[in-house]
């Protein structure tokens, strides 16, 4: 169903007689925040890879939310992280901020390492600042730069143009300011209808806690950052809540991933 995106957990939801192998349909009744009421598919388990995943249709690709941040195209086997940030304490650092030691981009490969062992990808898209600033690069530790080489290798690696950074241009992979496959297209900073995107770092309060979050409506999908020092944007500031439909979801991170309405 091109256009629409179909997904929403909440409580007073109704099962629908016919589910899709590995899902259930849920009628959304009631859903709070929600303008426009969906059908949607709701595929709590996701890929069944790990941890659990949030799956959802976008302009008729099926896309998992995953709990660690990324999402995961698993037809295209196609792996997306928003928001690297690679090199922040370390910048910071050099501009006379913290001196913080340079474990973040040590802890930020970890994760994406995990993920990558556990998804195999054959493409990875990197939705843009991906290094903290232009020299960040250059700065990479031997070791770190090694890690990220075995990490690329045998995949088509995309890196998206960002506003922290132009792309990495000496570590291989392919640099574009805007990346199109089938029906969706990838870019830095949200432009378009049937968009993947990063920058704004998205984060949403839910019973008093803040975490990374995925948003998801008919026209957008904007990612979490990926980064380990990289912080957030609450979902309720604009321009969050001005580039988000009123049926959009959070897809909240951490151990696992839940989707409620996204907070207004």
């Amino acid at each position: 169903m091109s256009g629409q995106v179909r997904g929403c957990s909440a409580p007073g939801a109704r099962v629908g007689a016919h589910p899709p192998a590995g899902g259930s349909r849920i009628r959304v009744q009631g859903c709070a925040g929600l303008a426009r009421r969906r059908a949607i598919w709701w595929d709590a388990e996701g890929s069944g890879l790990g941890m659990s995943g949030y799956g959802f249709t976008f302009h008729g690709e099926r896309l998992e939310a995953r709990a660690s941040g990324v999402l995961w195209w698993a037809t295209e086997r196609t792996l997306i992280v928003g928001d690297l940030h690679f090199g922040k304490a370390q910048r910071m650092a050099l501009r006379g901020g913290g001196l913080l030691p340079p474990y973040e981009m040590r802890e930020t490969l970890a994760r994406l390492d995990a993920e990558i062992s556990l998804l195999d990808p054959a493409v990875v898209i990197a939705l843009g600042d991906s290094f903290d600033d232009p020299e960040a690069e250059a700065r990479l530790l031997e070791a770190d730069a090694a890690w990220l080489a075995r990490l690329m290798a045998g995949r088509v690696w995309l890196w998206i143009a960002g506003n922290h950074d132009p792309g990495p241009v000496a570590l291989g992979g392919s640099l574009v300011s805007r990346w199109q496959h089938r029906a969706l297209s990838f870019r830095h900073i949200a432009q378009e209808r049937g968009e993947i995107s990063g920058h704004f770092h998205p984060k949403a309060r839910v019973a008093g806690v803040a975490r990374p979050c995925f948003l998801v409506d008919a026209d957008r999908v904007i990612l979490p950052a990926f980064g380990a020092f990289t912080g957030g944007l609450d979902c309720r500031q604009p321009p969050l809540s001005d580039l988000m439909g009123a049926d959009a979801l959070a897809v909240l991170t951490g151990t696992r991933a839940r989707a409620v309405p996204m907070p207004r």
